[in-house]
Formats: C-alpha cells, structure tokens, sequence
C-alpha cells in the first residue's frame, strides 16, 4: 500500500488523516446501492490519531442516518466510545482481532498494538451492551487453543480463524525469536481445529480460512 501514498518514512511511521471523509461518504451514499459496508479490512480504523480527529466515528454516524449494514474490525478498546452509535444500527457486527493469549507474543509480533487483555476487555464490553460481536483470530500467532477459548466464550457471537500470508521479514522474526515451529501447516491446522471443535460446542459459529 505504500506505494499509493508518496511517503519516504517506513510503513507504519506516517498517517494521513482524510479529514473530509464523513462528509465525502454522505455525498457518496446518497447513490449508492444498500450492501454491506466493511469497515477495518486494510487499515485499523481506531488508530490513536482517532481519539482526536474523530473520522471513523462521523463516517459510522453517516452510514447510520441511511442504516448500511457494517461489519467492523479492530484491535483498539477505543471502539467501545461507539457503542452508542452501534445500538442503533439494524445491522452491524463489531470485531476485535484477538490473535494470541500471551501478552509477550504480543508484544514480540504486535509491538504498537494494544494488549490482548484491553481487546478482551473491549468485547466484553460491546457484547455486554448487546452488539453483535465476532473475535478475529488472525495471523493465528503461538497461543494456548484452550486459553483462548476460556478467554473468549461468552463475549463473542462468532469466531474466524486466519493464518494470513506471513512476508519474508515476519518469517525472520519467527525464525530469530525461537518461534519458527509456528510457521508450520500443522500448527495452524491442529490449532484451528481444536478451537472450532471447542467453540462449536458452545453454539458459537466458526469460520476457518485456509
């Protein structure tokens, strides 16, 4: 993606904040046909510059006067300062990707994101007030399968499971950090399984991208 952009800083260190967008979807809206809108699947839409510029929160507030469905994906507590908006939507879904249960891999493969407790913490919070909810699990990090689902059930409505696709510099740092038996198609396969095995039981649906 940086590509589009013009930047020269590495990608992660610069963030342009489109200002207008609220206003530009009104206009976009006003023809458009009613579909699901998804909301989070390139870029975080509750990045810290959020808290102040408001944008993810006007451009909700436009697709609400027309009720678009929406299907929105984090890792950011800051969603929860929403929740007004999203209990008035007819239709909408609120994620919160939830990739490991150990805050040092967290840490290790997610240095800038918030911790895995405030993500939990954040679904508990949404699923509490009645939204629909739905935890992302991917990449599928090193995690404890049973952990994960003890973290989880009761405060989600659906789980998905990804591996994603790992670039060369994330397969290094696996590699460099003792972690490369997690690269493996056995780990993510078993892995997957036994947390869909687990949360189907439960009665919560799964859905497992390979």
């Amino acid at each position: 993606m940086k590509r589009f952009t013009g930047h020269l800083e590495p990608w992660g260190e610069f963030v342009d904040v489109k200002v207008n967008a609220p206003d530009v979807l009104r206009r976009q809206l006003r023809r458009a046909r009613k579909g699901s809108i998804l909301i989070g699947t390139v870029t975080d839409p509750y990045q810290p510059a959020e808290k102040h510029y408001r944008i993810t929160r006007g451009c909700l507030e436009a697709l609400l006067e027309r009720q678009f469905p929406v299907n929105l994906l984090t890792r950011s507590p800051l969603v929860v300062r929403d929740i007004d908006l999203f209990g008035r939507f007819e239709d909408i879904s609120v994620g919160l990707s939830v990739t490991t249960d150990r805050e040092e891999i967290k840490k290790t493969f997610e240095p800038s994101a918030p911790s895995i407790r405030s993500r939990v913490e954040a679904l508990k919070a949404l699923h509490g007030k009645g939204i629909p909810t739905y935890a992302f699990i991917g990449p599928t990090l090193p995690l404890d399968p049973a952990k994960i689902f003890q973290m989880l059930t009761g405060i989600v409505d659906e789980v998905l499971i990804d591996r994603l696709n790992y670039s060369n510099k994330v397969k290094d740092l696996y590699r460099k950090t003792g972690h490369a038996q997690y690269l493996e198609d056995a780990y993510f396969i078993q892995t997957a399984s036994i947390l869909k095995e687990d949360f189907e039981k439960k009665g919560i649906p799964v859905s497992v991208i390979f």
